[in-house]
């Protein structure tokens, strides 16, 4: 499990607009870090990781919600 810290780092990056939030097309421009955040929230797509832990249903994740997903799935472990 990656750290909060970068958990966060990774969201910056992640967050193009820096609007706060992560969108589907975020995820799709960044392959890679997309891979990452599939990874820590052992989801396989960006459509499941908005599925799955897009708690407000915005079409999007925030920091929180993806802290939240990470540490779901690391509690599982």
């Amino acid at each position: 499990m990656t750290t909060e810290q970068e958990l966060q780092s990774l969201f910056n990056t992640l967050d193009r607009d820096q609007d706060g939030k992560i969108s589907i097309n975020d995820l799709f421009l960044s392959p890679g870090l997309s891979a990452i955040i599939s990874s820590e929230t052992n989801t396989s797509s960006p459509q499941e990781l908005l599925a799955n832990y897009d708690s407000d249903f915005d079409g999007s994740i925030t920091f929180e919600e993806l802290k939240s997903a990470v540490e779901k799935v690391s509690s599982l472990n």
